[in-house]
């Protein structure tokens, strides 16, 4: 066995050497000078021709297909009354589909009307994309970028986060050496914890596939801690949690609860793993016993994530709040599943057109909660 962990091991280490020694910034990185804005035509707002010195620009990249996209569009126009005369909101609409009209993509903007209450238009070719968007590193949308009063990219990241960083922008007391650092730290993190599940996934599937192979559970366990030695910020890291969670629930599930308490509240290089930590409670619910904290801690990770949601129309409550119940009950807590079934209850009301099957369902399963 110690054969095996010490491969493994080694392998992790090497990826982490190799991404310490190849990791390359992006061409376009906060602090550098901003590209030039390049669009085919305005579609809503006064055209912008330039960035002007004195002005803070927040560029909103989107497209009419892009869900996220017009989910953050209202909290952007908010953003834009509220900085007014002080910050210029642009949103530029790129990646659509080679199909989608000029005159669809104007009548969207038509139809968002006081919800998409700034500048908006349309990339020319494709240079927003490129020279924005892949050149910082990026491939998703949405996403936004911030040009400080001097020009320079001062922040990039998703709309909902601007609330935190723009003040400081537009007052001048935001660290833009700090913030590089960060986004730096931010994408090797990222990038490793990415390399380092390949070998975590391929020990994973070649031991499902042959489960009387010499290497065990242990051995991984004990690679995983040799690497979290050598970068200690990768213990919670998405692609590390989601392997050190399902190893432990089969090994020790009290470990495992530990682990998981702490990862739904600790932040790596993206926001915590609560979604991991549930999707794994859930994976395993029907193939090991698991104890009542364990489901209280999947229910709990729902509920992190519900908490930490910036658009919640982009989640289904009522499933959330179904399966909150459902583990609480599994956990002995019979008031906290009854308090969750009413959630998952008023939540669904809530919604247009909701299925009445759902709703009988949902309140049978709270009588059967109440009768315990």
């Amino acid at each position: 066995m110690r054969s095996n962990f010490q491969l493994l091991a080694l392998l992790l280490i090497i990826t982490i050497a190799t991404h310490a020694q190849d990791d390359h910034p992006p061409s376009l990185n906060i602090g550098d000078t901003a590209p030039s804005l390049r669009v085919q035509e305005w579609l809503k707002g006064e055209p912008v021709q330039r960035f002007e010195k004195g002005t803070v620009y927040v560029l909103e990249f989107w497209a009419t297909w892009c869900i996220p996209c017009k989910a953050a569009m209202p909290h952007l126009s908010d953003l834009a009354r509220k900085y007014k005369d002080r910050v210029t909101i642009i949103g530029i609409d790129i990646k659509e589909d080679k199909t989608t009209s000029k005159e669809k993509i104007k009548a969207f903007v038509d139809n968002m009307g006081h919800r998409m209450d700034y500048n908006v238009a349309i990339q020319d070719s494709n240079f927003m994309e490129t020279d924005w968007l892949y050149a910082s590193g990026e491939q998703g949308i949405p996403e936004s970028f911030v040009v400080n009063a001097e020009g320079r990219l001062a922040w990039v990241g998703h709309p909902s986060k601007l609330d935190k960083v723009l003040p400081q922008i537009v007052n001048n007391s935001w660290d833009i050496t700090g913030a590089l650092a960060e986004r730096n730290s931010e994408r090797y993190l990222a990038a490793l914890d990415d390399s380092l599940s390949y070998e975590l996934r391929r020990y994973n599937r070649d031991r499902r596939l042959n489960p009387n192979a010499a290497d065990k559970l242990d051995s991984v366990l004990l690679a995983i801690d040799e690497i979290i030695r050598k970068e200690p910020r990768l213990k919670y890291a998405p692609h590390v949690a989601f392997h050190t969670f399902g190893f432990l629930l089969e090994t020790d599930l009290h470990k495992a609860y530990e682990y998981g308490k702490t990862a739904i509240v600790t932040p790596t290089y993206r926001e915590p793993v609560y979604d991991i930590i549930s999707e794994a409670v859930m994976w395993y619910s029907d193939k090991l016993f698991l104890t009542a904290e364990i489901y209280h801690l999947g229910a709990e990770a729902y509920q992190t994530e519900i908490d930490d949601t910036p658009y919640p129309e982009l989640v289904n409550m009522p499933k959330r709040y179904n399966k909150m119940a459902e583990w609480y009950w599994r956990a002995n807590d019979t008031a906290k599943a009854i308090e969750a079934q009413q959630k998952a209850i008023d939540e669904l009301k809530r919604r247009k057109n909701f299925s009445k099957e759902d709703l009988a369902a949902y309140e049978l399963r709270l009588q059967q909660y109440k009768k315990k």
